[in-house]
């Protein structure tokens, strides 16, 4: 029997395998204690990553036991299609599918599918011939060595819990929210889930003390399924192809609509982090247009406090100015169809481009339904939207183009330590979109130097980048604020240059021709090397701003740089620097990278 099942197994391994230049990770289906399938994951030369556990439990039948394959089938797929937002714009998913067909000795049927690319393997249930079953739990778990380091997120369901660093075996019991990442080996595992929506709920992992296991625990006692489960998902590589990786978007339903021209993510001016009173403040709300057009910055979010007396004259005022409006809302206000169309309907008469709605800290399926009912809704009223007090992204950004960003994160109005700053781009960040509210130089804990704090909008990552104080906080910096004016939010590529989690992160961003650069370092002084050589031909401006003296303005210098060369600064502490590259080739510089 037992070599049987070795035969077995390296009969589906072949199913899985890719072209040997790949180099993508293996999935082989074994099962284990009398037919519970496990789909056992390795890295290219076999060594051992994570074994999953597979089964699904439906009011009408148990498929997580007594199972045995009946047959398999296999195609690659080949998707090419456009963000509006991201770490990349234009994305090319190369996927190779394998559909497990299991079944019982009741002669119940679970086809279990596997996609594997070149930066990770994900799988999801569908129940053959079903459109419609209650799902009452899953026996989905991930075992990985106990030793492994492991970067957690005590889950709640708004996210915004501290990050920190453990050992797979030595977190705590209890449960964890995704995305969460393991090292193993020179491997990096990130595990989250993808196209998880109104047709499912969300999830997270239970942990069970003492050993690498996290098990998948629904948000509700019973889903409503269509048959289908969303995607589980092991993002597989080293650091860079983990953060790098797109495979959340790639496993996602394509965009629900074509025309995007509406549709302009872009930096926004933002009072409440710094003011908390000041959105119910007409006036002040006007010195933020006023300071958001005089620096091209293209919104001003108004927050709680709002009222309808005013803000009609507000977006008249900025859109003078070449600004436009958003609005935030708490989601119980959007609850219901009719309530959400009035309110929507009404500040869209006003002007109003988009809306941040808050508060929905919730997993369930029902909430998930009402993410899907206000995906919709908005796009019809060609309205851009911000998830805030959110779930992760699961993918939305693909199917909804107009989703600008969500929070999912402890960001900056919690104060979070500056640690967090170098674990959030290897975990959070790299499924989507964060609204971290960044750029705080006189609010908050001031534990970040002000490099640190202007290389944010480039190590992180949002559609829509709220920049986090006051407009004299920007202006007592004027070196600072000259750079950050120059950053945009949407990303022609994205490269990770070095960088370990919880120490620092080195990100670079390609718009266009040329190469942004954020660098960053959490704990005491050290040196930042930023290697050119991947970038491209060169050889580069580049425009550098360092830490000056305090918490005053940074320090603007260039120089040029040979293609195969580097940028390398020492920073103070949790210090930092930023930089523009562009290219010597495409004329004079007067003014340097700057525009």
């Amino acid at each position: 029997m037992k070599h049987a099942s070795r035969r077995l197994a390296a009969a589906i391994a072949t199913f899985v395998s890719l072209p040997a230049l790949a180099a993508p990770p293996l999935a082989t289906l074994v099962f284990r204690d009398g037919g519970r399938p496990v789909l056992s994951i390795t890295d290219p030369h076999g060594a051992a990553l994570v074994d999953e556990t597979l089964g699904l439990r439906t009011t009408d039948a148990d498929l997580t036991h007594d199972l045995r394959l009946i047959g398999t089938t296999q195609r690659q797929l080949t998707e090419r299609y456009r963000m509006t937002v991201g770490k990349k714009l234009d994305r090319t998913a190369n996927l190779s599918e394998t559909r497990y067909a299991l079944q019982n000795a009741k002669g119940q049927k679970l086809d279990v599918v596997v996609r594997i690319g070149n930066d990770g393997v994900a799988f999801r249930y569908e129940l053959p011939g079903a459109t419609r079953a209650t799902v009452t739990g899953e026996a989905t778990s991930f075992a990985v060595p106990a030793s492994a380091p492991a970067w957690l997120l005590p889950y709640s369901p708004e996210y915004e819990k501290e990050r920190f660093q453990t050992t797979a075996g030595g977190a705590a019991p209890g449960q964890y929210g995704y995305p969460s990442l393991f090292r193993i080996g020179d491997s990096y595992v990130l595990l989250t889930e993808a196209n998880a929506d109104g047709r499912y709920d969300g999830s997270r992992l239970t942990h069970a003390a003492n050993t690498g296991d996290y098990a998948l625990t629904l948000a509700d006692t019973s889903v409503q399924s269509t048959g289908v489960t969303p995607w589980r998902t092991a993002i597989i590589g080293d650091l860079a192809t983990v953060t790098e990786s797109t495979l959340v978007d790639d496993l996602a339903d394509p965009a629900k609509f074509s025309d995007t021209s509406w549709i302009r993510p872009g930096k926004v001016a933002w009072s409440w982090l710094s003011e908390h009173a000041s959105p119910s403040d007409a006036t002040r709300q006007r010195a933020y247009v006023d300071f958001a057009a005089k620096n091209r910055i293209p919104y001003v979010l108004v927050d709680e406090g709002w009222k309808d007396a005013w803000v009609p004259d507000l977006v008249r005022y900025a859109n003078a100015k070449h600004v436009d409006i958003l609005l935030w809302y708490h989601w119980s206000k959007l609850d219901t169809p009719a309530r959400r169309m009035a309110e929507l309907t009404k500040v869209k008469g006003w002007g109003v481009k988009g809306v941040k709605v808050d508060f929905m800290e919730s997993d369930s399926q029902a909430r998930y339904r009402w993410y899907d009912e206000t995906l919709a809704d908005t796009a019809k009223l060609q309205l851009m939207l911000n998830f805030h007090g959110a779930t992760i992204p699961h993918g939305l950004q693909r199917t909804w183009p107009h989703l600008m960003t969500m929070e999912g994160v402890r960001g900056a109005e919690n104060d979070p330590p500056v640690v967090g700053n170098t674990i959030q781009p290897f975990t959070r960040n790299v499924v989507g979109s964060m609204d971290y509210t960044p750029v705080a130089f006189d609010a908050g804990r001031k534990e970040a130097s002000i490099a640190h704090e202007v290389a944010l909008p480039i190590v992180f990552e949002s559609g829509w980048t709220h920049f986090a104080d006051r407009p004299e906080a920007y202006e007592a910096r004027p070196q600072a604020l000259a750079f950050l004016d120059q950053i945009p939010t949407v990303w022609d590529e994205t490269k990770l240059l070095g960088g370990t989690p919880g120490q620092d992160a080195i990100f670079a961003r390609r718009s266009g021709d040329r190469w942004y650069i954020g660098a960053i370092a959490a704990g005491a002084p050290r040196r930042l090397t930023v290697p050119l050589a991947s970038l491209g031909v060169g050889p580069w401006h580049a425009d550098i701003v360092r830490d000056g003296a305090g918490r005053g303005d940074v320090v603007h210098t260039r120089q040029n740089v040979t293609a195969d060369g580097s940028l390398s600064f020492d920073v103070p502490v949790n210090g930092g620097f930023a930089a523009i590259l562009c290219p010597m080739a495409k004329g004079q510089f007067e003014n340097g990278c700057y525009r």
